[in-house]
Parts: structure tokens; C-alpha cells; sequence
């Protein structure tokens, strides 16, 4: 009777888990005349024959496996050299553009001007403010889908539009001193676009955070070193705050003046110098409603109402050309009634935005070859019941989240035009904010005391794993103007307040209260965003100043 055969097992894929195959010995001649003898080496033989045919199976997969891994790494591999290629080509585009006479534009001052218009009251003089002017546009490459908007994108010049701009002095000396601190102001713009080009990739890298929500007992506080205010230079209260996605040194407010404020953050958050001043209302006098950067970063696309045929959408051209007007308006008019609440620009390779209304309507504006045309197509009006509060677009399947009044998370694929996934909480939504670093994690406001903000996982859709707030003191209401921030490294919120307070919140902390809270104003602070190259906080309150917080 020859040793029992081991059972065969498929083996996980794994380049050395190579099986020790078990071979039967051949039957011996005295024992080919017994029939159970036989009988037993047939079972054998064909068991062998099972687990071949096993190892063949699993060695074909085994290969399929490899092979389209090695597929990837090589499209990774074409990426990352496309990257490089590209970075090195803006760096020298870049470096052949540093004279003035060539990639800057200059701005002409009244002649009795001879100084950098620096923060005019604009009460006063609202026709002297210099006018930024942002380096011609280099033109667009197609890039595959995850490298596409975050390389070869326009720059912001961030420190050249004041200083370019001086009138010339009448003596040869003057004129020489001032193509000196042009040079020095053209050679700081290309370290900055450096910058920020590096930050636009080093964003795109997925980074787990998730299994650190609610991971300490204890939270991890930043140090808030000094605390420095400056006019807003608006003349009613302040509505939004946002960075530009190419150089954090560049930040907008607007507010119920209807005016569009650009502003300079000066060495490492000393100061923020005024860059521009432009009036944004509609043809029939109304204000943004909520504003977005254009991925490229030279212009704002601003949102308004869609009640009695207002104009629904307005884009403030920041590279101003000769002959165009400054501030232009969409034809397209898809939302149908009420405020149009919220705008936002997905993480997407191609070029498109997004706005939630009070009709209950969430609509997709694709760019087309016609310069400053927008489609609009809506994505859906009946999954919310009341006014849609917030937008946002997440990384996977190109899904775009809504919230809104009626307490209800969406996510819809505008890529198979399908429902993901509906949700419903305890208490109104106001808005939605993807964490920057875990593209599963994303954070929504809600109405309820204490528990203003919430955390999901979006694989696991309706599940809430985190939850916590702040108590309010001055107010019991909940305003949809205090907004929320995250932090470069996607592990804090900041959060505005009706009072005078920045709330800072530790995703890793158990706890359902703020991990520190800063007093940054004299009135109600409605929002905090942190620059990523500069340990910086910027506020905006109903006092009308901007707070710059200096952290470590």
C-alpha cells in the first residue's frame, strides 16, 4: 500500500511560495495483479492529476497577476518621467521669462503717483488702486488623468505686481534702483511657482488617516505665537475666505459689499498687503454668495442667485488683457430659482465645477473650447428635499457630495451619472469639506450643538466614526457664514465661531471638544485657513479685519 498523498492547496499569489509536490512511487510488479492495489494507484494518479491541474490554474493566474503589475508600474513609470519632464521644462520657461521687458506686464500709474500703492482706503480713492496683473499663461499640455492640474498650470506672481508697477524716477539712478528690485521681485516669483508647483504634487498622494481618527486620549495642541490685524477693506461683513490653490501667499475675501478683495501675505505672515479691489456684484446689485479659485489659479468664479433672471455665475479675470473687461458673467443659467449657495472646483484632471442651489438642484459646468463658456448639465434636483447647503468632489469615481437643509449626505458619480449613496443625520447640513490627504475621509456641519462636525468614511458611507464641537456661548443659532478648514497635513479643523474664538480640532483626539481654541477677534470669526508654506493662520470676522496667527 503506497503513503497517502497530501491534499493539494492553492497557494496565495506570492513570487516564492513555490508547492512541494508529493510523487507516488510506481507500483511494483508483485503487486500489479491485485485489483485494490490498482485501484488505489488510480485514485492517486488522478488526485495528482487534480493538483496539477491546480498548479496550473494558479501559475496562469499567477502570471496574469504579474503581468498587470507590471503594466502599472510602467504606466507609473511613464507618469513620473512625463512629471519631471514637465516640471524641468516650466523651470527653465520660467527662468527665460525673469526679465521684465519680456514675461511681466507693468501697470501705469497717474504720474503723481511714485510710490507702491499699499492698502488705499477705498472709501476715498477707489480709482487709484494698481490693478494685479498675472504672468501670461503658458499653454495647456494633455496629461494623464492624476497627473493633469497639478503641473504646467498658470503661476500666480506673487510678489512682482507692486513692485513692477512703480512709476520710473526722472534720473538715470532712480531707473537703475528700480530695475535692481525688479530683478530680485521677478527672481522671488519663481521660487514661489516652484513652490507651489511641488505642493500641488506632494497633494496628490493618498495618505491613510482614517485609523488615526480617535486614536488619543490626550490631543496634540499648536502654539499660537502672535496675533496680528489688519483693515479687510470692506465696508460690510465679511462672507468668504479662500487660498489660492498654486500659492497659498495669495488669499480672497469678499463680502456683502459686493467687492472682491486680493491680498499678499508678506514675509512669513508679518503682514498681507492689498492687491486689488474689484467690485463683483451682478447687473442687479447682488453679492457673491460663496466664490472659488480656478485650479489654474488665475481667476474666481463667483456665484450669486438664480431669482428674477440674475446672472448665476461671474468670473474675475486676474491676468487682465487690453480691450476685456475685468469681471465677465455665464449666459448659462441652469439653477432656477433661490441662492445659489456653494461652488467648488472637483480634483479632477479635466476642468469643471460644481454648484448646490436652493432650488434643490446640483449642477456640473464642464469648460468647452470656447474661451470663458461654460455647459452646465444638472446632475440631480430630487434627491434633496430642501435648499442643498454644500458641495464638494471626492477623488474616487469622480463622486460629488452634496449636503443639505433637509439633513441629507449625497453622493453622486457624475462619471456613470448614478446615486452612490444616500444618508440622512439628525440635524440640518450646511456644508462638506473632503479631508486633503486621506481621499476617503470628508467631514460635514451639521446643526446640532456640540456635535457641529462630523467625519465619514466614504467606503463606509453611512457610517459616522467621529463626531465633535463646540459649545456657543454668545448665540444659540447655527450660521451657514462659519466655515471650516483642514490643516496641510489633513490632521486639524479649524472652525470659525459666533464668538470671537478660532476653535482647533485633533482628528486623533477621543474627545468631543475642541483640542485648543484661540481668541483671534473681537466679533463673531466666521473662518481660518492654514498656508502650507508658512505657519500661518488667516481669519476673517464680522469686525471686519483679517487675523494673521502665527503657529508652530
Amino acid at each position: 500500500m503506497s503513503a497517502p498523498l497530501r491534499k493539494p492547496t492553492t497557494a496565495s499569489i506570492d513570487i516564492n511560495d513555490d508547492d512541494d509536490d508529493t510523487m507516488m512511487p510506481p507500483p511494483r510488479a508483485e503487486e500489479n495483479g491485485n485489483p485494490d492495489n490498482r485501484q488505489d494507484q488510480e485514485e492517486a494518479l488522478v488526485a495528482l492529476i487534480e493538483h496539477r491541474t491546480q498548479e496550473v490554474e494558479h501559475n496562469r493566474r499567477r502570471l496574469h497577476y504579474y503581468q498587470s503589475k507590471l503594466e502599472e508600474a510602467e504606466k507609473r513609470l511613464n507618469e513620473s518621467q512625463t512629471k519631471l519632464a514637465r516640471l524641468r521644462s516650466q523651470k527653465k520657461a520660467v527662468s527665460t521669462k525673469a526679465s521684465p521687458s519680456k514675461g511681466f506686464k507693468t501697470v501705469k500709474e497717474e504720474r503723481r503717483s511714485v510710490s507702491p500703492v499699499r492698502a488705499v482706503p477705498l472709501r476715498s480713492q477707489p480709482q487709484s488702486k494698481t490693478e494685479l496683473l498675472i504672468p501670461a499663461v503658458a499653454p495647456r499640455v494633455s496629461l494623464p488623468p492624476n497627473v493633469a492640474g497639478t503641473s504646467g498650470k498658470a503661476q500666480v506672481s506673487s510678489g512682482s505686481q507692486a513692485s513692477a508697477s512703480v512709476s520710473s524716477q526722472s534720473n538715470s539712478a532712480g531707473k537703475e534702483k528700480g530695475d535692481k528690485s525688479y530683478r530680485s521681485s521677478s527672481k522671488q516669483d519663481v521660487e514661489v511657482q516652484d513652490r507651489g508647483t511641488k505642493r500641488k504634487f506632494e497633494e496628490k498622494e493618498h495618505k491613510e488617516l482614517i485609523p488615526m481618527v480617535r486614536s488619543s486620549s490626550r490631543p496634540s495642541t499648536i502654539q499660537c505665537h502672535s496675533n496680528n490685524h489688519i483693515s479687510s477693506h470692506h465696508k460690510r461683513k465679511l462672507r468668504c475666505l479662500y487660498s489660492c490653490p498654486v500659492n497659498d501667499h495669495l488669499f480672497a475675501t469678499s463680502a456683502l459689499d459686493g467687492l472682491v478683495n486680493l491680498w499678499e501675505v508678506q514675509g512669513r505672515g508679518s503682514g498681507a498687503s492689498l492687491l486689488s479691489t474689484t467690485d463683483c456684484q451682478s447687473p442687479k446689485r447682488r453679492w457673491p454668495e460663496d466664490i472659488a479659485w480656478h485650479p489654474h489659479g488665475n481667476s474666481l468664479f463667483s456665484v450669486y442667485t438664480a431669482d428674477s433672471g440674475e446672472s448665476q455665475v461671474s468670473v474675475l479675470n486676474l491676468n487682465r488683457t487690453q480691450g476685456k473687461p475685468r469681471v465677465t458673467f455665464l449666459e448659462a443659467k441652469p439653477h432656477v430659482k433661490g441662492i445659489i449657495n456653494s461652488i467648488v472646483f472637483p480634483p479632477w484632471g479635466n476642468t469643471c465645477f460644481v454648484t448646490g442651489g436652493s432650488d434643490h438642484a446640483v449642477v456640473l459646468w464642464k469648460e468647452t473650447d470656447a474661451e470663458n463658456v461654460w455647459k452646465p448639465k444638472q446632475l440631480h434636483r430630487s434627491m434633496h428635499s430642501s435648499a442643498v447647503m454644500g458641495v464638494a468632489g471626492m477623488c474616487q469615481k469622480q463622486i460629488i457630495l452634496s449636503v443639505g437643509a433637509d439633513k441629507r449626505i449625497v453622493g453622486y458619480d457624475a462619471n456613470m451619472e448614478r446615486t452612490e449613496f444616500k444618508h440622512q443625520i439628525d440635524s440640518k447640513c450646511m456644508s462638506v469639506l473632503p479631508n486633503p490627504c486621506d481621499f476617503n475621509l470628508f467631514m460635514v456641519q451639521a446643526g446640532t450643538h456640540e456635535k457641529q462636525l462630523r467625519l465619514y468614511d466614504i467606503r463606509l458611507r453611512q457610517t459616522e466614526i467621529h463626531a465633535f464641537g463646540w459649545k456657543q456661548e454668545s448665540s444659540d443659532s447655527q450660521s451657514a457664514l462659519i466655515n471650516q478648514a483642514w490643516s496641510p497635513d489633513g490632521l486639524y479643523i479649524s472652525s470659525g465661531t459666533a464668538d470671537p474664538m478660532i476653535h482647533i480640532f485633533d482628528i486623533r483626539y477621543n474627545a468631543q471638544k475642541p483640542s485648543q481654541s484661540i481668541r483671534a477677534h473681537q466679533k463673531r470669526v466666521f473662518k481660518a485657513v492654514w498656508l502650507s508654506t508658512s505657519p500661518l493662520l488667516i481669519s476673517i470676522s464680522s469686525d471686519l479685519t483679517v487675523g494673521l496667527h502665527k503657529i508652530s
